[in-house]
């Protein structure tokens, strides 16, 4: 009823994080080069509609979800989902941007660091995703290398500003954490409706700040950049969820301003700094411990009942009446067994640690 793994634990999870964390850091040199011809709240809209508006065009083209091999939301998803809306699409970016207009920019580049601080603490103090020294010391690292990308030297201002910076953070924390709770669903259709959601807020927050809507040019770019550094980001964040845990994909991700000033020196000819050089060497570090993790022990899998996207391995040994495609979704049954191999957090193995 089992068979051996034939890949390694490193896939796919952790290239799915790293190649979010990719996407999602190139926004932001891409974006600069728009800042000129649209506001900033109509310019954080546009890009998360263009999330949205391309993702529902893509599954419009590839189908629902069960033709598309995932599990579709249903309505215990929802709650969470809702949740997950709420924080991250609504109450984070109306924080932030009530909270850039009263702090300083270089305070705010430093403070926004805190959402993968709150994504790992959250998922460690109360989901209880299993951490170690290796990967706390990793964790700090890549968060340490963002930290100094951020600093200019002027520190962080405690203000009200600031505090509105950190409670958009705390609020992505928890969009982050809520997202895992339905990662097992179609990452599609839950990037799609967060986009929109964003989308909306934002270009509301743009128009009642007297912006209007840049030219049909600039639109399509905005939207493009949108639905590749955000859209897909966030499909290949949540699958990256299924596989590592909220904590891991957390920290992977963490690795995004990073690469955004990497993506910088080549678009924008901005220099090379000693700064960026220590960040990419502490960034690297962090890197290095994670993907060096090697979680192995001997570990119990409870009767489980669920739905979500899969094909036949040592974890799914299950019939069916007459022929299928991999991946395919559907309800099905886990007998309990005890076995070892390498393993994260994933949909299987959120167990407890003694």
């Amino acid at each position: 009823m089992s068979q051996a793994h034939s890949h390694s634990h490193l896939w796919p999870g952790v290239p799915l994080a790293l190649g979010s964390a990719a996407l999602f850091g190139a926004a932001p040199p891409l974006s600069k080069l728009l800042l000129d011809s649209v506001n900033p709240f109509m310019l954080a809209g546009l890009l998360y509609l263009g999330a949205g508006i391309g993702l529902g065009l893509y599954r419009l083209l590839r189908g629902s979800g069960a033709n598309a091999g995932e599990a579709q939301l249903a309505a215990r998803d929802i709650p969470w989902l809702a949740l997950a809306i709420g924080m991250g699409g609504i109450v984070a970016p109306v924080l932030l941007m009530f909270g850039l207009t009263l702090n300083t920019a270089s305070s705010s580049a430093l403070l926004l660091n805190l959402e993968g601080l709150a994504t790992m603490a959250i998922a460690w103090l109360v989901y209880r995703e299993n951490v170690d020294r290796r990967l706390l010391v990793g964790a700090f690292a890549i968060l340490a290398g963002a930290v100094l990308l951020s600093w200019e030297g002027k520190g962080v201002a405690f203000n009200l500003g600031a505090m509105l910076v950190a409670g958009a953070c705390l609020a992505w924390g928890l969009d982050n954490n809520f997202t895992r709770k339905i990662s097992a669903t179609d990452p599609v259709v839950t990037a799609m409706l967060k986009g929109l959601v964003a989308g909306v807020v934002n270009v509301g927050l743009g128009l009642a700040a007297g912006a209007s809507f840049p030219s049909v040019s600039i639109v399509a770019a905005t939207t493009g950049v949108g639905f590749l550094g955000i859209g897909v980001s966030l499909v290949m964040f949540i699958l990256a969820l299924r596989h590592l845990g909220t904590a891991r994909t957390g920290a992977y991700y963490s690795l995004a301003p990073f690469i955004g000033a990497l993506l910088a020196i080549f678009i924008l000819g901005e220099p090379i700094t000693i700064k960026l050089a220590i960040a990419g060497l502490l960034m690297g570090v962090g890197l290095w411990l994670h993907l060096s993790e090697r979680h192995e022990h001997e570990h119990d899998h409870e009767a489980l009942e669920h739905e979500h996207s899969h094909v036949h391995d040592e974890h799914h040994q299950h019939a069916h009446d007459g022929l299928v495609s991999e991946p395919h979704s559907h309800w099905h049954q886990h007998a309990p067994m005890r076995h070892r191999h390498p393993h994260y957090p994933d949909l299987h193995h959120r167990h407890t640690h003694g």
